[in-house]
């Protein structure tokens, strides 16, 4: 079992939260995040569905041709923009062209995440049943997307979804690709909730959708470090309390297009935080009192992941320009904020 830090002891100085953050493995942290970037999603669905009309949505402009024909798109057109690659695949259903779903098919098995795409003012089909069977098993995690809408009147709308909803027994997220309703508010957030990892590449890719996207990654790292927290044995989990924290700030600088290493992510950490970092860390003292004392060194950690996420954000929204200074002052000002929610101190360490 890892010791907390080279002596074996709670780091007491930014000296030597800096040795040990100079422990945790970087370059594997480095790979990590940069893979994550490599993304890619299938949209498919039966023909007509809008598929096309969402890949030009989400893009801004005619990549894909779209068309009341029946059968436009014959093979699975792929776009990249930045390292962001989604997949428009030719639609399920035309007895005529059985082979295009078999294109569709391999996009769906090269995809980190399958985006099913339902007609609403068809409802929900045989084919979009089969579709869904078929791909609810796969590995890839499965998001359901009921289009048109804007074509459902509104008096309407509640039980189309609840139809199909019964149909599949699986949510879907109404939007429509034509006009955008829902497409930024409901189903960037399902697909990010859904793959995780779809993050960094989804945000960098659609800027206007990064702040919401950097949120997500704050608050899922900060419910890791919770768990992370609940470790009953003081100083075990500082390392992986520590190695979230440098993920997060690869993953918010990859979010918003910088160059960043590991290394410049625990300096950050040590430098922005300092001190405060130390002393908060110091409250793994609190384990030794047994259930309550976890759940208060949980919530330090979490309090000191989310203080950092929001801080990262800062810095690389602006582009760097915000002084070290500065940001140590928010760091702070966040940390006093959730320590008033919670109405507790951490205590000082030995």
């Amino acid at each position: 079992m890892p010791s907390p830090s080279p002596s074996g002891k709670l780091p007491r100085t930014v000296n030597e939260l800096r040795t040990l953050l100079g422990a945790i493995n970087l370059k594997s942290m480095n790979d990590e995040v940069r893979s994550e970037m490599q993304s890619r999603v299938a949209m498919v669905g039966a023909v007509n569905s809008g598929k096309s009309t969402l890949l030009n949505y989400l893009i801004g402009r005619t990549v894909s041709t779209v068309s009341a024909v029946p059968g436009t798109t014959r093979t699975n057109i792929e776009k990249a923009f930045g390292p962001f690659v989604l997949v428009d695949t030719p639609g399920f259903g035309d007895p005529t062209q059985p082979t295009r779903s078999d294109v569709a098919r391999e996009a769906t098995r090269e995809a980190d995440v399958n985006l099913l795409i339902l007609d609403a003012t068809n409802g929900v089909r045989q084919t979009d049943i089969d579709l869904f069977a078929e791909l609810k098993n796969r590995a890839q995690p499965l998001v359901l997307a009921l289009n048109k809408m804007d074509l459902i009147d509104q008096r309407e709308a509640a039980t189309v979804i609840m139809i199909a909803e019964g149909r599949l027994g699986r949510n879907v997220i109404p939007i429509s690709a034509r006009t955008g309703m829902g497409v930024a508010e409901r189903l960037i957030p399902r697909l990010v909730d859904e793959q995780p990892t779809l993050a960094v590449a989804l945000g960098r890719a659609l800027p206007e959708y990064r702040r919401m996207v950097a949120e997500k990654m704050i608050r899922r790292a900060a419910t890791m470090s919770v768990i992370a927290g609940f470790e009953p044995i003081p100083g075990i989990d500082i390392p992986i309390l520590l190695g979230n924290q440098i993920r997060l700030i690869l993953r918010i600088a990859a979010l918003y297009g910088e160059e960043f290493t590991a290394v410049t992510a625990r300096e950050l950490i040590a430098t922005v935080a300092g001190g405060v970092a130390v002393r908060y860390l110091g409250g793994e003292v609190a384990k030794f009192l047994p259930g309550p004392g976890w759940a208060i060194a949980a919530g330090f950690a979490a309090a000191g992941t989310y203080a950092i996420g929001q801080v990262a954000r800062e810095y690389f929204e602006s582009g760097k320009r915000v002084p070290v200074t500065d940001l140590r002052d928010h760091y702070q000002r966040i940390l006093a904020e959730r320590r008033a929610k919670r109405g507790d101190e951490p205590p000082a360490a030995e």
